[in-house]
């Protein structure tokens, strides 16, 4: 089924109270958490990497960069924990990385005209979040600009 430019596919998924959206262009595959090796001097946003089918991939936790507090932590289901293996350009490139998740919730059509660009007083970072929608619960949902974070972590971790 081909849908129109007036709609978007995403995948919806939460990192602690805080709900997301990404492109369901940009997904690989939705992987059940595996070890991962902490990597010295990385920066607090991909302090570590997952080996996913022979392939090396920095995996990121999105509460930093977005400043996603998680007042109650243990409240989040174990098992529901996922990785999302996702495509972001990094300097100009295509590279797959990996992102944490508490829970994911479903794939969604979207009215593009339903996305609106964050207030000027939004506690998110403007720079890393490409706008937001209101979800089914009337709650916000951010769609992170995955490209912009992950390049900006990069040129932090390349300086520090």
């Amino acid at each position: 089924m081909t849908l129109a430019a007036s709609h978007q596919i995403v995948i919806t998924f939460s990192i602690g109270p805080q709900r997301l959206a990404i492109p369901a262009t940009d997904l690989r595959e939705i992987i059940d958490p595996l070890p991962t090796t902490r990597v010295p001097g990385a920066g607090d946003f991909a302090p570590w990497v997952v080996n996913v089918r022979g392939a090396v991939l920095p995996l990121g936790d999105l509460r930093l960069p977005l400043g996603i507090n998680d007042p109650n932590p243990a409240e989040r289901p174990e098992d529901a924990r996922r990785f999302l293996v996702l495509e972001a350009v990094i300097g100009g490139e295509p590279t797959t990385v990996a992102v944490m998740a508490d829970i994911v919730h479903e794939v969604a059509t979207i009215p593009s005209t339903s996305i609106e660009p964050l207030p000027a007083t939004s506690m998110w970072p403007s720079e890393f979040v490409e706008g937001l929608f209101k979800g089914p619960e009337g709650e916000f949902v951010l769609i992170p600009d995955l490209s912009a974070i992950f390049s900006a972590m990069a040129q932090r971790a390349a300086v520090a």
